[in-house]
Formats: structure tokens, sequence, C-alpha cells
């Protein structure tokens, strides 16, 4: 390891971009050794500090440690999930479970413990700012979260069961990765792709000819249950077909079966959660959240099942009578798009054209984000990213001065996890005067060479969605990388995104970038009056489909150690968690079965993916008070940003929302959205 690694030293690229022009697969494992050797003689350094603790020498010398080895993580994790390959799989076995012990080497240290918990208890008397303040807070409780008091034998097996876990998680990834591309779906005819776009044949066309079956379309999988192509695709049986294969991600007896993996990953969770002295894993994750504990999830979630497995069932009636037959799974796509419009006069296929990418993201995303925070975008195509469809944008104040870098990586391939997220490259801080670097992925399948990109108004729901993340972190204003951004509580961090989706029909937004690619012709009034009409149609469906994943999830994570012993059957454990609930109803699956459940199994959502409900209420309450005081107004945006958004996680999540909405939030705004009242 020496400086000619680009890793060593912070880089010179504008807003630290890291060096991708230099950075090769052969830098990872030296940068990452090295790193983890700098970050354990840093903590040495602070351990050997002659004196008492103070917050200068303590708190602020962890937040300056372990420089080298973020660069390497941040760098790596986004490569791999965003564009990932056999070198790369390999370098991830190995680390996974090294970085696993090395933060238990950090996190379970005593005597570092020992020097934050006597900081902890003299905090009255130190008279630290509020972020400071904070900050300890965070500390102290981080590593008691962690198992820093456990005793030294209760220590050892915590580390095993962390290295195990990190080494099951990046099974559990590299498993479905390989199965979802395994199991997309080889059509022989154009005959059989009735209904779709010609863009979407096109795009057909050329993943089967990438994947060396020229003359042939080949429909992909998408990381949930379905898939978009169902809302239009004629050809039942090929949408039988489909939908079976979406839910036989990960479940095969093959060599990406997930199920074993995820087993042992609940009984893993389960031991390690009565070391804590909590009876379950969920317990132990909820209880550093703002529900505090899963009776208080649970509360919520009773309130809204029952209504939405009805109203589900209604709209089955509903399609029931439009199809002339019992509806299945893989018919509830298309015949809600057959009755939206019949009822609302509504055929999303035709909006398609309207929603093309540049314009949705150039006049749509940035016009909004500039009209509410004063911030403009330039694309840098100068900037060497990670990958050459990664697109950099140089993100800039009114006056001039640079707030960051975003970086949009849209479209799919076999090489990309899928869903859709926000990575951090570079986290805003003052510590180090850095600037935010931002990533966001998307799975937008890539039209052929010279076809525009059109979006389904999923899609495009999507991309504002994922650049609410964005701007959760290009806002951050906070002195300290450890408190940047989206370091918020799990079940806070969702709020932010889902706000960011409530200028997708706003007037303003959507008459400056819902435009046909061709002619220029506006998104028709009527259009987007019947979508605001029919806002809550489907949404038993929507509704059901989420709540019988954070269900499920909750369901494996609320097993005892023994219980998880017991259970060997996933499929039929899953079936009866989520038949508990009330919420069996086959022609509505889980949005994410067990097998292909990344958000819990390979992410870190596991007991938290109820988050999403969650913070909607947060933001079902927060879009009423946009709407309450003029909605797309600097004065809004910069209230926002100045009490919520660039405040990351320097206070407490719901302190925060309380200083912008002025009180507590309420749930009637979500179930009115939802249809639920």
């Amino acid at each position: 390891m020496t400086n000619a690694n680009p890793f060593a030293l912070r880089s010179t690229v504008e807003f630290e971009l890291p060096p991708f022009a230099e950075i090769k697969d052969e830098h990872y494992l030296p940068a990452f050794y090295e790193g983890c050797q700098q970050h354990l003689a840093e903590v040495q350094a602070i351990l050997d500090t002659p004196g008492a603790a103070t917050f200068e020498n303590t708190i602020v010398a962890l937040e300056k440690s372990g420089q080298m080895l973020m660069r390497t993580l941040l760098v790596f994790f986004n490569k791999s999930s965003s564009d990932t390959s056999d070198a790369l799989d390999v370098i991830e076995e190995e680390m996974a479970p090294k970085l696993a012990a090395h933060q238990d080497a950090v996190n379970l240290n005593p005597a570092l413990f020992a020097r934050i918990k006597a900081l902890y208890d003299n905090r009255e008397s130190i008279n630290l700012n509020g972020e400071d303040s904070w900050l300890l807070e965070r500390y102290y409780k981080d590593l008691i979260h962690a198992g820093a008091h456990l005793t030294e034998s209760e220590r050892d097996r915590l580390k095993q069961l962390n290295e195990e876990l990190s080494k099951l998680e990046t099974q559990f990834s590299k498993n479905l990765l390989a199965d979802t591309n395994d199991l997309a779906v080889l059509v022989e005819t154009i005959e059989e792709l009735d209904g779709l776009s010609e863009n979407e044949i096109a795009s057909a066309a050329a993943a089967a000819k990438d994947r060396g079956h020229e003359g042939k379309w080949l429909i992909g999988m998408v990381n949930f249950s379905g898939n978009p192509v169902l809302d239009s695709l004629t050809n039942r049986e090929l949408r039988k077909k489909i939908m079976q294969e979406s839910l036989l991600k990960g479940n095969r007896p093959n060599s990406n079966d997930n199920k074993p993996v995820l087993l042992q990953m609940v009984k893993l969770r389960a031991e390690r959660a009565k070391l804590f002295g909590n009876d379950t894993h969920a317990e132990h994750i909820i209880a550093v959240q703002t529900a505090e504990h899963p009776d208080n999830v649970h509360a919520m979630l009773r309130k809204i099942a029952p209504a939405a497995i009805r109203n589900a069932k209604a709209e089955a009636e509903d399609l029931k009578k439009s199809a002339g037959t019992e509806i299945e799974s893989w018919d509830w796509g298309f015949y809600t798009e057959q009755v939206r419009l019949e009822k609302y006069n509504i055929d999303t296929t035709k909006m398609r054209p309207y929603f093309e990418l540049e314009s949705v993201l150039k006049n749509g995303v940035f016009f909004a984000v500039n009209k509410l925070f004063g911030i403009t975008f330039k694309e840098r195509p100068d900037l060497v990213t990670y990958h050459p469809e990664a697109r950099a944008f140089e993100v800039n104040n009114e006056d001039g001065s640079k707030v960051g870098l975003f970086i949009g990586d849209f479209y799919t391939r076999d090489s990309k996890r899928g869903g859709a997220w926000m990575n951090n490259l570079v986290d805003q801080n003052f510590l180090f005067n850095q600037l935010p670097v931002v990533v966001n992925n998307l799975n937008i399948p890539k039209p052929p060479t010279g076809k525009p990109t059109l979006l389904t108004f999923d899609e495009t729901t999507t991309l504002f969605h994922e650049f609410g993340h964005a701007l959760h972190g290009l806002l951050s204003q906070v002195k300290y990388p450890r408190v940047s951004g989206t370091s918020v509580q799990r079940d806070f961090v969702e709020f932010p995104s889902q706000v960011n989706e409530m200028w997708i029909l706003w007037p303003e937004v959507v008459e400056n970038y819902a435009r046909h690619h061709e002619t220029g012709e506006k998104l028709p009034q009527e259009w987007i009056d019947n979508l605001k009409a029919a806002s809550t149609f489907n949404e038993g469906h929507a509704t059901t489909s989420y709540l019988a994943a954070a269900i499920l999830d909750l369901a494996w994570h609320s097993l005892n150690s023994e219980e998880a012993a017991l259970v060997n059957d996933v499929e039929a454990f899953e079936a009866q968690a989520i038949k508990d609930y009330g919420l069996d109803f086959e022609p509505v699956p889980t949005r994410y079965r067990s097998t292909y459940f990344s958000h819990i199994f390979a992410g870190g959502y596991s007991a938290g993916y109820y988050g999403y409900i969650w913070s909607e209420v947060l933001d079902a309450d927060t879009v009423d008070w946009f709407k309450e005081n003029g909605g797309l107004l600097r004065e809004n945006g910069e209230h926002f940003k100045n009490t919520l958004l660039g405040r990351g996680g320097s206070i407490d999540s719901m302190q925060m929302f309380r200083n912008f909405r002025g009180r507590d939030s309420k749930i009637e705004p979500l179930l009115k959205r939802r249809g639920l009242l």
C-alpha cells in the first residue's frame, strides 16, 4: 500500500469526487486493509491520550478517524451495488466478515466505551452546544446498542455473530442478483408482446441481444413481486409466466436458493438480540428508532390493515366485472388499467410519451427544487464517474457558491442490483470542509441507441422520490460526518424522499416537464385532473401488498431464539404470518417474498420495512403544510431546509419534525391520502 493507491489521500478532483479514472479492482483490498489498520491506530492514539477524556480529544478525534477506510467503503459499495463483477464479488466476500470484525474492534472496545461513558455521565457540566451534545449522546447510545456494555464473553460471541451475519448478507445479495438474471423470460415471437409500446419492445429486443439471443425478446425481472409490463401485456399466459417467475426469485432448489441463508440469519439475529437482553431482533432494532417498540408499530399498522384488505377485495370485484373472470395476481395490473380507463378515463400507457427522462429530470425534478431552494444544476460530462452511464451534475446556489455534486445512474443492467436507491460518495461536513457527492440509482430499461427514454408514471414517481433522498444529502449543513444528510433514524429516512413526490402533479411543475417528446404538447389537463381524482384508486392493492411485506419483516424478526430454531419452512411461515394479520389474499401477493426481500436480508432495513408507511404519516402531514402555505415557494423551501433537511441527524428526528410543523404529526392525512378513512 503506497500513496499511489487512489484511496490513500483525499481526492484532488473537483468536489473530492473519487478519482474513478485511476481506481482499479486491485486497489480495493490494499486500501481496505490499510484503512482498517490506520483506523485502529487512530483509535489507539485516542486511548493513549494523557489526562481525562474531553469532547475534543475523544469525540471529535473519533470523527476525524478512519477517513481512508471511509473513502474506500463509500466507493466500493456504491460500485458493487450498481456495477458489480466477479472480481468485486470476490472482494466483497473476503471483506464482509473482516469489515464486520473491524467495526466490532472499535465499537466493542471497553477502554473506548469507558472514555465515552465518562463524558456522557458528566455531560451536564461540559456545557456543549446543541450539535455537540447530540453527537456525544449518539456515540454513547450507539455503542450501547452495538454491545459495548456487554461482558467479555458476550462481546466475543457478538463478534462471531456479526461476522457470520455479514457473510450471509453478502451471500443473499449475490444469490438474488444471479437468480434474478437467470429468471428473465425469453420471448420467441413479437406477437406475444402485444400491448407493449414500441419502446418497451425495442428495449426487450436489446436486452435479448445483449444476452446472445438476437431476434428474440427478453423480459427482465425486477426486485419486487410482478413486473411493470403486466399492466399492458395482453397475452395472459405470458403474464402468468412472468408473475410466477417473479415470485420464484431466490426460491428454487439451485445454487441461488436463499431459504437456508435467510433461516440462518433469522436464528443468528434472534440469538444476538438475546445477548442484548431483548426477546427479539425487532425489539432491539426498533428501540433506537422513532417508533421505540414493535408494539407501537403494530398499533399503527393495525389501524390501516383492515381497511386496506377491505378495499383490495372491493377492487378485485371491480376488476372481475371488467375481466368477466376471476382475477389472478398476473391479471391485476392489466385489468386495473382497463378499469382506470373506464372509471377515470386514464390510460397510463398513453402518458409515457409525455414522461421523457431528460425532461422529467431537468424540467421536473431540477425545476421544482430550484423553485423551492434556489439551487441550479449543470451537467459535467468532463467529470469521470464509476460507469459511463452515470452522469455528474454540479449543484450551485443562486449566488454561484457550490452546493455539491449529484450523480444520476438511471438505467438497468445485469451488473446492477434491482430497485432504486441513493448513495453517498462524500458526506457533507464542516469538520473537513467537504461538500456532498450523492448518487441516485434507478433501474429504467435502456432504449436502443437514438431512441428516447420514456418513463412510466411509476418510474417518474421513483425519480422524484429518490431525488428527495439526494436533496437530504445535498442540502445538509452539519459539522460532523456522522450526522450528515440521511444519517437519521431509519424509520425517518424515507420521509424527505416521500415529500418530494408531491411535486409530480403540482401545476407549475407538471406543466413544465410533462410534454410530448415529439410534439411538445403539454400533458392534457383533463388527464392530470383525472389522475388526481383517481389518487386513491388501487390503493387497497398497493397498501395491502406493502403491509404484507412489512408484517413479514416484523414476523421474521419477532421470533425469539427458541422460536427461530424451530422454523424450517420459509413458505409456510410467510403464508401464516400474512394470514395472521388478515392480509392473505391470493390476487395481491406481498410486495416482497422472503427469498428476495433484500431490504431486510441484504440491506439495512431488518425490522424496519415498516418505516416507509411510518414516514408517510409525517410526509402526508407535511404535504398538507405546503398546501396550506402556498406550495412551491422559496420561503417554504427555506423553512423546510433550515428546520429539517439541512439538519441531517444533528438533532432528534421527531424534534426536527416538530420544529418544522409546529406540532406532533397526525395520522389522518395519511389515511385520507390512501382512501382508508
